[in-house]
């Protein structure tokens, strides 16, 4: 029986392209079928139109950021790392830089660079690339034949189907979760899905208030039960619904759980203002403000302390009186301020959801994948890879570099 492909790589993100790329480049005459009218669209946003496509560290320096079954990625970083990777754009003529937390960017800071690379290297290799052709079913016909018939009727054959249609997040990208019906048909098992690396809302109404506002430089403590979950040192976001920026993404992560068991009391977000002032510290220099605006109203006295648009939530959850004069502030009242501002709480009622989360947590099984080439255990000859495997890194480059290294392994279909 002849077969009009070698192989058809479903999606056209960051690891279906690797995937096509890379079994193109060893001769295999390959599909890549993507359902939007341009390739790596997702990939077009991330970073904020940056594109953070991995960290620069070591094997054990990526597993250690990988949450979801890092046990399962160990030959797929160790096969192509991010080492590997920063080489392989190199190689296509994009000049990378490495920022904080060792970040990888492009140096020109344009995702569309990555993309063009990524696409440019795929054709090179001679794949064939249809967009605009969504997949409405898989059929496995006898002989390890995979058949993709497409929503225009149109139908492709091949003996190797390499599934990277993507996870839940930002579903105006194209990532609506197809995958994940294509690989329960096909006896699949799919983990409980919910959104991660996510704004989160909060129980707080004055939050609204300080929507647009953002701090720089803050620590940030999570906790559940009295149980400290999470704490960092950043920027955090303040929205009409609650809070975001990248340390809030990261600490959603670490809420995943919570979030999915229902707690009976919600999580509790700190936040720290004055991190480098420890208590004593920032306590005389209170006395120093009160002082210097002493025939002032209270709520004029913390211009030097604040962003103007927080003074009035921080005065009102002071409890003092806004008109009250800055020199009759009592002690206890001080005190009491320094601890709102060491410790400003909110009260996290859950993830915004889908449309804005960063990635899926949740998937395929990996227990019914070869770690060693992405081929499923129960279907030959079916490979998955990206964001539809049961597998998430925290921000910083680890989900790209998980996309980018399971489409490797998949695409060299060993």
């Amino acid at each position: 029986m002849q077969y009009i492909y070698d192989v058809i790589v479903v999606g056209g993100g960051p690891a279906g392209l690797m995937a096509a790329g890379t079994a193109a480049g060893q001769g295999k005459k390959v599909l890549l079928l993507e359902k939007n009218n341009s390739l790596g669209r997702k990939l077009l946003i991330t970073g904020k139109g940056r594109c953070n496509l991995t960290n620069n560290t070591d094997q054990e320096g990526l597993l250690a950021n990988i949450p979801g079954n890092p046990s399962f990625l160990y030959s797929a970083f160790y096969t192509f790392g991010s080492q590997e990777l920063i080489s392989f754009f190199e190689g296509l003529g994009v000049n990378l830089k490495t920022e904080r937390g060792n970040r990888v960017f492009p140096a020109s800071d344009k995702a569309l660079d990555i993309v063009q690379a990524l696409v440019r290297y795929v054709k090179k290799q001679k794949a064939d690339i249809r967009l605009n052709e969504p997949v409405s079913e898989i059929k496995l016909l006898p002989e390890d034949i995979k058949e993709v018939v497409a929503s225009s009727g149109r139908s492709y054959k091949c003996r190797k189907l390499i599934l990277a249609t993507g996870g839940l997040s930002y579903p105006g990208t194209g990532s609506t979760g197809d995958g994940y019906k294509f690989a329960r048909n096909m006896g699949h098992k799919v983990t409980k899905l919910s959104p991660s690396l996510v704004p989160l809302k909060t129980q707080e109404s004055w939050v609204h208030e300080l929507q647009g506002l953002g701090l720089k430089n803050v620590g940030v403590k999570v906790s559940l039960g009295g149980k400290l979950l999470y704490q960092d040192f950043g920027e955090v976001m303040f929205t009409h619904y609650g809070i975001s920026g990248p340390v809030t993404l990261s600490a959603s992560r670490y809420l995943t759980d919570c979030f999915n068991k229902s707690e009976a009391e919600p999580a509790i977000f700190s936040i720290d203002l004055k991190p480098a002032l420890d208590h004593s510290a920032l306590d005389k220099r209170l006395i120093r403000d009160l002082e210097k605006y002493k025939n002032k109203d209270f709520q004029n006295s913390l211009n030097d302390l604040l962003p103007q648009k927080m003074i009035p939530v921080i005065v009102e959850l002071s409890g003092i009186p806004a008109e009250k004069k800055s020199n009759s502030v009592t002690k206890e009242e001080r005190r009491n301020l320094g601890m709102i501002l060491k410790e400003l709480k909110f009260h996290i009622t859950g993830p915004v959801g889908f449309n804005e989360a960063v990635i899926t947590v949740g998937g395929v099984s990996v227990d019914e994948i070869k770690p060693g080439s992405m081929e499923s255990k129960l279907v030959p000859g079916l490979y998955l890879a990206g964001e539809l495997l049961d597998v998430d890194g925290y921000t910083g480059g680890f989900n790209l570099q998980i996309a980018f290294s399971t489409g490797y392994l998949a695409g060299m279909l060993y």
